[in-house]
């Protein structure tokens, strides 16, 4: 009974434990379960901090900016110009869109970095949803600008009729799969490294404070980088929802 009710508490306690949604406010409507979960709050705080950060550079503008409003400039023009360089002057009317999602994927990387956070781009029904949704919009709208010559997206310009016909079926494939890819790269990269950063934060405390030292620099060390990814993995699934924007706008 003894070691049951360790290894209980060890796997309470385990790196898997920080992924937990677990509800805040019970709401319950027609037999389903729509409580507000920390995952919620924290997708709540993502989006309060992207409008405090543009509030606040925007409230008093000055020629010469202050440190808030030239990270705010600075964080609008390099979007902007990713934008413009990969979906051209056409795909610069979603740029509001692509900035949202940019910022609410970034906010919600950094924030779960914080000691007792909770962070929502770790759970596949997270990315995917938002993959599910850059992939429906960018479909929809390569429809509604070039109608059944959308499909031509799928053909290599100048192939052989016979190449063309063999290579429908795997640009097809390829196209499906874009949600599948984009989600499970965030997914993953946040999983691994937060399961990484509890695994070296057990290994502190069972060594003690005699070698406790070394995993304590692997985790300022993966922190750091962790810090990095978050930034990178943010820029990523914007700059492919922008090729793929690119695709619907422009075809070939």
């Amino acid at each position: 009974m003894e070691h049951a009710e360790d290894h209980g508490a060890a796997a309470a306690h385990g790196p898997m434990e920080q992924f937990d949604i677990t509800p805040l406010i019970p709401i319950h409507v027609g037999g389903y379960d729509i409580s507000y979960t920390n995952s919620a709050m924290f997708m709540t705080f993502a989006v309060i901090a992207s409008f405090l950060l543009f509030w606040g550079a925007t409230r008093q503008r000055t020629m010469v900016p202050g440190r808030l409003q030239a990270s705010a400039e600075m964080l609008y023009e390099f979007i902007a110009d990713m934008v413009k360089s990969n979906a051209g002057k056409e795909g610069m009317p979603f740029f509001p869109f692509v900035f949202t999602l940019f910022l609410f994927i970034l906010f919600g990387n950094v924030f779960g970095l914080l000691p007792y956070a909770f962070t929502f781009t770790s759970h596949i029904v997270v990315t995917g949803a938002m993959a599910v949704f850059v992939f429906i919009a960018v479909t929809l709208l390569g429809f509604f600008k070039h109608g059944f010559h959308f499909f031509s997206l799928f053909v290599p310009p100048g192939a052989p009729l016979p190449v063309a016909i063999g290579l429908f079926p795997l640009e097809m494939f390829s196209y499906l799969i874009r949600p599948f890819s984009l989600s499970l790269r965030l997914f993953a990269n946040m999983l691994a490294g937060h399961v990484l950063l509890k695994v070296l934060a057990g290994f502190i405390i069972s060594l003690g404070f005699l070698f406790g030292w070394v995993p304590f620099a692997a985790v300022i060390a993966v922190t750091l980088l962790e810090i990095l990814v978050a930034l990178i993995q943010a820029y990523v699934f914007a700059l492919l929802s922008c090729l793929y924007l690119n695709d619907a706008l422009n075809l070939h």
